[in-house]
């Protein structure tokens, strides 16, 4: 008899495998980020076709393979369907969701790096915060939980952002997202984060180009993407 397992995470990435089936890309909690198999997803009326989406939270009821999972049903506690229905959030969400993707491993502890990602997402949802500051705060603190970070800023940061800097570091995740900065001070976090990604990262992410390529479209619409 096949092993179970129920973990609980979000769905990063999803991809068209032959005519009916996705592949799932998951962070989990307890097994880092895993490989699974949706079988016929993508027939209609199949109940794993919203459960095998992008963004999707909750507990997933998985079967082990020799290679990889079998995704037999899930509990989504949030869909985050809010995001679709906003370019703007959807291009940041996307960013988050590779940047994990990025720095996920299978069978590494991930907990910190799942709830990190959730709350950032939300964060998205709150409409006195701006995407930009949002960005910053997620990309160093997952830098921070793998250990790829400046303890302090590197480039010149006034007393806010340095503040702001040595705060995204220090709290604890449900309380990241309660503060905003003046135009200055972003400015100055975001050239020290600038700095650390060019030291730690060897990566181009393709949803960040997007978001860039979407700048002037976003920023018109009352965002600025912060690159």
């Amino acid at each position: 008899m096949r092993d179970t397992a129920e973990l609980t995470g979000m769905v990063l990435k999803a991809s068209p495998v032959g005519e009916y089936d996705r592949r799932l890309v998951i962070l989990t909690r307890e097994r880092g980020k895993i490989t699974a198999f949706a079988r016929g997803a993508r027939r209609p009326g199949n109940p794993l076709m919203a459960v095998s989406r992008p963004l999707a939270f909750g507990l997933f009821r998985l079967y082990e393979g020799r290679e990889a999972y079998n995704l037999q049903g899930a509990e989504i506690s949030n869909f985050f369907a809010e995001i679709s229905g906003d370019v703007a959030a959807a291009c940041y969400a996307s960013y988050f969701l590779e940047f994990a993707d990025y720095y996920g491993r299978e069978n590494m502890d991930c907990a910190e790096m799942l709830l990190l990602l959730y709350q950032s997402v939300r964060a998205l949802l709150k409409p006195s915060l701006p995407n930009s500051l949002v960005q910053l705060i997620f990309e160093l603190r997952a830098m921070a939980a793998n250990g790829e970070y400046t303890p302090e800023p590197t480039r010149p940061a006034g007393e806010a952002a340095a503040y702001a800097w040595e705060y995204i570091l220090s709290s604890p995740l449900d309380k990241l997202y309660t503060f905003v900065l003046k135009a200055d001070a972003q400015r100055e976090l975001k050239d020290n984060i600038e700095a650390n990604k060019r030291r730690f990262i060897d990566r181009r992410f393709h949803s960040l180009e997007i978001l860039q390529a979407l700048e002037p479209a976003v920023s018109a619409a009352g965002y600025s993407p912060g690159n």
